[in-house]
């Protein structure tokens, strides 16, 4: 037998593409279905949280300023490198979510696969919701998506990976940046993901991931005055109401929680689009009177 010592793992948040043990120097426990321990993870603090929403402000500039095309390429890289951590991530699901080890295989599949889905719509969303619009008159206008800004997503408690993907790709795909409040339940693969963010092309700042309870966290990014969105999905209907009062006060987009996720199911464009604005620009047609004159 080996009288190796095994090196355990130490999870870290993932701010500003930097990987930060909370500021308070809390931990918390991380136990598998069964009550085995997993592992310490960090306990964030409302500090971590306003940590992260300077990083991802810092970050929207060149993020929503990169062409849509290459932030698909950008975003197709992270599959790729979720596909070489596969084993990982199943394991990591599996303990989780107290799945088998193929079942644990299969939601990691699916969610690299929903990954890939939403890479292939940065370049296609516009053409969808976008469009030029009839107008009575010597002129036309055309709308155009653009991204809200910074936005905080509340993570699902239970899917701790496939609903994770689902919930942070669509807003990163439209060119916003995002602040996730990983399960904490379940946050190891979510802290794990982070590691693969660092080492792809997504630049620091654009995906923050912060660990601990949603409901110390979340009130006071709701009420941030630097976010511009929220995501809801995993908060429970008592703190769900908390947050989307406190977000009111800057009239940050909201996304409720639905009586029924189910994350398997094919998404559509409604996540792609909830965080989007309109942008429409008027323009001469070049005709200047009934008598069709032009310039």
């Amino acid at each position: 037998m080996s009288d190796r010592l095994s090196v355990l793992k130490t999870y870290k948040l993932y701010v500003g593409g930097k990987f930060p043990r909370s500021e308070s120097g809390r931990v918390y426990e991380v136990q598998d279905g069964k009550g085995n321990w997993l592992a310490n993870a960090p306990l964030s603090s409302r500090k971590d949280g306003r940590d992260a929403v300077v990083a991802a402000r810092k970050a929207f500039g060149g993020w929503s300023g990169t062409t849509a095309y290459n932030r698909g390429q950008v975003l197709y890289r992270v599959a790729e490198m979720l596909e070489g951590r596969r084993e990982q991530f199943a394991r990591e699901v599996a303990e989780a979510e107290g799945l088998g080890r193929s079942k644990a295989a299969a939601v990691v599949d699916a969610a690299i696969d929903r990954w890939v889905w939403y890479a292939g719509w940065t370049d296609k969303i516009g053409q969808v919701v976008g469009g030029v619009n009839p107008v009575a008159g010597p002129y036309l206008n055309l709308s155009t998506p653009e991204p809200t800004g910074v936005v905080t997503v509340v993570a699902p408690r239970e899917s701790s990976f496939l609903g994770l993907v689902s919930v942070i790709a669509p807003v990163v795909a439209t060119g916003n940046t995002v602040i996730v409040i990983a399960s904490e339940r379940a946050p190891l693969p979510a802290l794990s993901l982070g590691e693969v963010l660092a080492t792809s092309d997504v630049p620091g700042g654009v995906v923050n991931i912060l660990s601990g309870r949603a409901a110390e966290i979340a009130p006071a990014l709701a009420a941030h005055q630097d976010v511009n969105g929220i995501d809801l999905t995993g908060a429970d209907p008592a703190l769900a109401r908390e947050l989307e009062i406190a977000a009111a006060d800057n009239l940050k987009r909201v996304r409720r929680p639905q009586p029924v996720e189910d994350f398997a199911a094919d998404p559509g464009t409604g996540r792609l689009t909830t965080f989007l604005e309109t942008k429409t620009v008027w323009h001469p047609t070049g005709s200047l009177g009934a008598s069709g004159s032009s310039y």
